[in-house]
């Protein structure tokens, strides 16, 4: 039997229930691992005071029977997510000291569901980045390796990614704005799931760009994502951007048939330089669910070239206007004035001292699409070709496509320090093929589905219709079984 850290979500559940081992222990298990951990940089903060109380409560509750799926589950809390009087800091300098006097609508319900907070993960600094290498809390490390040298866990999700991968936790929250969840889960060899916008609450949740953000679980299996999506999903009135639909029981459909199901494969991802391994991986993932009975179609979805530049001027727009609250008056990091400076002063050196060089440049690049005399031939125009992708999305499921599947990254985890300051365009190339999904507000889910030649996790993406997260996690399921990835990393931490 696994050691309880390793277990999924669904074999603890399961264990919990029957008596075989207690929350407590479960947490602890993970508290453990987490000690031993600490080369992964994965957790920020700790709070093993409240894991253990809420273990105890999850312990009472699950003797009275009826308990929430969730209940006595061990997880991590990306740092984007406002916890109540634990720090909160989007991995940046300017929310040093924080503690918020609120609980995020998402964590919140997890909470309620009797899930244990383990502690608060590391991220790139206001989820802007594909490494985890723009946090202040240094960089996550990425528990795959390969001939001693570090790598990237992805981002900005990477120490969410990095956690489940090693079993420090069960699963974990993560936010997806252009492919936050799905590349460091891809990364990872875990499974990762940007719900479609509007499914979780973004109350709470520190802002990037409000119209892209979404969050949702990642975890070591995709019925695992699936029951931990029930606990976060939800209508809150306190979001006016959330979803007033029913949750459905999304663990029900799996296992269901998917005979006749349309699978579309967009020639527009096959990219010039595609590394073998994942061309291979893609071509082996189709023919694993047409022999499960799909119907394998190719389809054309003509503006996914646009995807990426319109992302790269409606993001930083977006996080210019949503980070202009950081000033250094209310809250977070204040600079130290000389006598004779104002406001102005403090003003611009609170954010050059809290802010890292990432988050700087896109503020910048957002302020200057947005200023007067470039508004229209920017800013407009992109949201002009967002609503084309969107379109794009809409023609091949009005045509009966009832997913997509592509590569979920470009490449295998890459090392540490590899693009991060020698070619941030290239960084951003990382998004290429998860990008859309967010301009389309739809759902997508990447798992692993194989290793390269060095032995890294590769995983596919699988793009559903908007609100079918159920039929999607169906799908996942099928190709996962067909799969059989269940390799882990080497520990070496």
């Amino acid at each position: 039997m696994s050691a309880l850290n390793e277990m999924t979500i669904a074999q603890a559940r399961d264990a919990l229930r029957k008596g075989d081992t207690t929350a407590v222990a479960l947490t602890e298990a993970c508290l453990s691992a987490i000690e031993g951990a600490g080369a992964l940089n994965a957790f920020v903060h700790m709070t093993p005071e409240i894991a253990l109380e809420r273990a105890r409560a999850a312990d009472a509750r699950l003797a009275t029977g009826g308990a929430p799926a969730m209940c006595g589950i061990p997880v991590g809390i990306k740092d984007l997510f406002c916890t109540e009087g634990v720090p909160s800091q989007a991995a940046s300098r300017i929310l040093g000291g924080f503690l918020p006097p609120y609980e995020s609508t998402v964590s919140a319900q997890l909470r309620d569901a009797g899930a244990v907070m383990l502690g608060k993960l590391n991220m790139d600094e206001f989820a802007m980045g594909s490494s985890n290498e723009t946090s202040c809390y240094g960089p996550a490390v990425n528990p795959w390796k390969v001939d001693d040298r570090p790598l990237t866990p992805g981002g900005s999700s990477g120490g969410s990614a990095a956690a489940v991968a090693a079993g420090l936790c069960l699963g974990a929250t993560g936010t997806d704005t252009g492919g936050s969840i799905r590349q460091p889960a891809a990364f990872t060899g875990t499974v990762g799931l940007k719900p479609t916008y509007g499914r979780c609450s973004r109350w709470g949740i520190v802002a990037f760009a409000s119209s892209l953000d979404q969050a949702g679980p990642m975890t070591r299996t995709v019925r695992d994502t699936a029951i931990m999506l029930g606990a976060m999903a939800g209508h809150d009135p306190r979001d006016s951007t959330s979803a007033d639909l029913p949750v459905p029981d999304f663990e029900a459909t799996l296992g269901d048939s998917i005979k006749g199901r349309k699978i579309g494969i967009p020639r527009e991802y096959r990219r010039e330089g595609m590394p073998a391994d994942i061309e291979k991986l893609w071509v082996q993932g189709a023919e694993m669910l047409r022999d499960a009975g799909a119907e394998i179609v190719d389809i054309s979805l003509p503006h996914t070239d646009y995807a990426l530049p319109a992302y790269y001027v409606v993001a930083p727009a977006e996080a210019s206007s949503n980070l202009a609250r950081y000033d250094g008056v209310r809250f977070g990091h204040r600079a130290s004035l000389a006598p004779g400076e104002g406001i102005t002063e403090m003003y611009e050196k609170t954010r050059a001292e809290g802010f890292g060089p990432e988050v700087q440049r896109r503020i910048m690049i957002g302020t200057y699409v947005l200023s007067a005399g470039f508004y229209d031939a920017y800013y407009n125009r992109a949201r002009k070709v967002r609503t084309l992708i969107k379109r794009d999305f809409e023609t091949v499921f009005d045509a009966g496509v009832d997913a997509i599947l592509t590569p979920a990254t470009p490449s295998a985890a890459f090392a540490l320090g590899a693009m991060h300051e020698a070619d941030p365009v290239q960084m951003y190339l990382n998004d290429v093929f998860t990008v859309p999904v967010n301009m389309a507000g739809l759902p997508g889910i990447a798992l692993p589905t194989g290793l390269n030649g060095q032995g890294l996790p590769l995983g596919l993406q699988l793009i559903g219709r908007p609100w079918d997260e159920a039929g999607l996690l169906n799908l996942a399921h099928v190709l996962e079984t067909a799969a059989g990835f269940v390799s882990k990393p080497r520990k070496w931490w």
